[in-house]
């Protein structure tokens, strides 16, 4: 079944509040059992624990009917038993290879897939958690999705409309959710001492005049809807999944960051090797780093030399998941270098296309990296020190003191 025409017809279908004020004068019985479910936090926590194992068991029997899966031990309704399915299901590195290994396997993504139709009516459900499960394989749904698309003839393209279906799921909700609006940010005004400063004097017309200028830039445009991904809208269709992964990005598993690392430096072209010849401040490339760099993006996916286009629509959100997984403090040294690699990659890339917002975007984000292990080795040979000053004073013999001899008058 193509849930994709499935999809076009929820979208268009009127929504249960418009359903509810066809009708003005609901019982008294009705909005009193909706009132006392929606303030019942028990209620509230076993409905999403039921919802959620009922998906688990569902996603179980998927594959339980795929003989691929047969010789793995791992059981994914175990997890249906916890008090936290969900969750549970979100930090399982047993579930994320079995589900990754399902994606990468070469006949997925088409319109009968059932693991894209369980990723859409997955998303498609009001429960958040759920919705963090779908998320955190768009890394890895996107690069197989664009691997197909540009590794493949235009006549021999196999059928995505699965992954379609489920990339739109998600664009659809977030062009919702944002009502027609655009998403703005607040520039402050560069001609001031600081962005804290006030002026004492009142100020003239001149500078009443200069004041009206626009003090608010546009992060992203609009959506408009869509019930296809044209190649057209691709590019805003796929920044917009970004976007909604970057809102979660706090809550994603370790290797759903790192993997999106590693597919960004693919994206850039592998072939390129200008990063390492790139200098900044000292730094020459990648080797002063110490960082490794890996041959393929994910040991089920052949993404080795697939370079796609980069459109600043595109490039934006990427950038902006880029930039928490090189400097958040919680994130481990894999994911900091794996983003270090991705981001000079695309600097290079950005070099070559001759793309300004993507060169100063890059460009910056390897300064703040440099800085960051800068300040971390100095912090690291700082503590060196101090512990062999401190071993060296314990193995010094000290002298005896003397006894002292306190003064008392009479």
């Amino acid at each position: 079944m193509d849930f994709t025409v499935n999809y076009h017809h929820s979208t268009n279908s009127p929504s249960s509040s418009s359903t509810s004020s066809s009708n003005p004068h609901p019982t008294t019985t009705a909005t009193a059992t909706t009132t006392a479910s929606d303030h019942d936090p028990m209620h509230s926590w076993w409905e999403s624990v039921s919802k959620a194992r009922s998906r688990i068991l569902s996603l179980s029997n998927i594959f339980s009917s795929l003989s691929s899966s047969s010789s793995s031990s791992f059981s994914l309704s175990s997890l249906a038993d916890s008090d936290r399915p969900a969750l549970s299901l979100l930090s399982s590195p047993e579930a994320f290879s079995l589900i990754s290994s399902a994606l990468s396997a070469p006949f997925s993504g088409s319109g009968s897939d059932p693991l894209c139709q369980w990723l859409y009516d997955t998303y498609l459900s009001s429960d958040s958690h759920l919705r963090l499960i779908v998320l955190s394989f768009v890394p890895l749904l996107s690069a197989i999705y664009l691997s197909r698309l540009h590794s493949h003839e235009t006549s021999s393209i196999p059928s995505l409309s699965g992954f379609e279906a489920v990339i739109l799921a998600i664009y659809s909700s977030e062009a919702k959710s944002r009502g027609g609006k655009a998403l703005l940010v607040q520039i402050p005004d560069l001609s001031q001492p600081s962005l804290y400063h006030t002026p004492r004097n009142k100020p003239t017309k001149s500078a009443k005049e200069n004041k009206s200028r626009p003090s608010v830039g546009v992060l992203s445009a609009p959506l408009e809807p869509q019930i296809a991904v044209k190649s057209t809208k691709r590019a805003c269709i796929l920044g917009t999944a970004f976007d909604c992964y970057y809102k979660q990005i706090s809550q994603m598993p370790s290797w759903s960051k790192l993997e999106f690392c590693k597919f960004a430096a693919v994206w850039a072209g592998q072939d390129c090797d200008c990063q390492n010849r790139l200098d900044f401040e000292g730094e020459n490339g990648l080797e002063k780093l110490g960082i490794e760099e890996n041959g393929g993006a994910n040991g089920n996916v052949e993404l080795k030399g697939v370079r796609i286009p980069l459109p600043w629509e595109f490039l934006q959100p990427v950038l902006r998941i880029l930039g928490h997984c090189l400097l958040g403090p919680m994130n481990s040294q894999d994911v900091k270098d794996s983003a270090s690699l991705a981001v000079r990659r695309l600097y290079a890339r950005a070099s070559h296309d001759l793309v300004p917002q993507a060169i100063i975007g890059t460009r910056s984000l390897i300064q703040l990296d440099n800085r960051e292990r800068a300040a971390a080795a100095a912090k690291a040979s700082a503590a060196a020190t101090t512990e062999a000053n401190s071993s060296s004073n314990v193995n010094t013999p000290s002298k005896a003191k003397k006894p002292e001899i306190l003064l008392v008058s009479k």
